[in-house]
């Protein structure tokens, strides 16, 4: 097995999944996860390239916000779409990391994730909050590379 298919257990992919599903809950925007061994990129644009390649900028709102890891680099980003640029706080995006870093540093990863997820989410659920009619436009499932 590669390292990537070692570095979460198919019961940490689902306990993903389900923060996914609960972030989600009460918000028009979307999260995905991508899990990749290596980039020669710097990891931000390659977290750029991930987003365009899943399609994340399709959203209606421009509510779409990956999470990327590359495994054996031990980099991870944070990236997100226009529509949410336009409303966060400057410091949302360093503080999301944060909450994700500090778990990273204890090799507690889908933990770090899962953090990750819930604080996008909560942040997703203030500017975004689910409306009549909102559909899930992305695919919760983790991706790989």
């Amino acid at each position: 097995m590669s390292r990537v298919e070692d570095f979460l257990s198919k019961e940490e992919e689902q306990d993903i999944v389900q923060a996914i599903l609960e972030a989600e809950k009460n918000t028009s925007g979307e999260i995905r996860v991508h899990i990749e061994a290596h980039t020669k990129l710097d990891h931000i644009d390659r977290a750029k390239e991930v987003f365009k390649m899943l399609k994340m900028g399709n959203t209606k709102e421009e509510n779409g916000v990956l999470i990327y890891v590359a495994v054996n680099d031990r980099k991870f980003s944070i990236y997100g779409d226009r529509g949410i640029d336009k409303v966060v706080s400057d410091d949302f995006w360093d503080s999301t990391r944060d909450a994700i870093q500090a778990q990273f540093k204890k090799n507690d990863f889908k933990q770090g994730i899962i953090d990750g997820i819930l604080k996008a989410g909560k942040e997703l659920r203030t500017h975004f909050p689910w409306q009549q009619g909102d559909i899930n436009e992305l695919s919760d499932e983790v991706s790989k590379g």
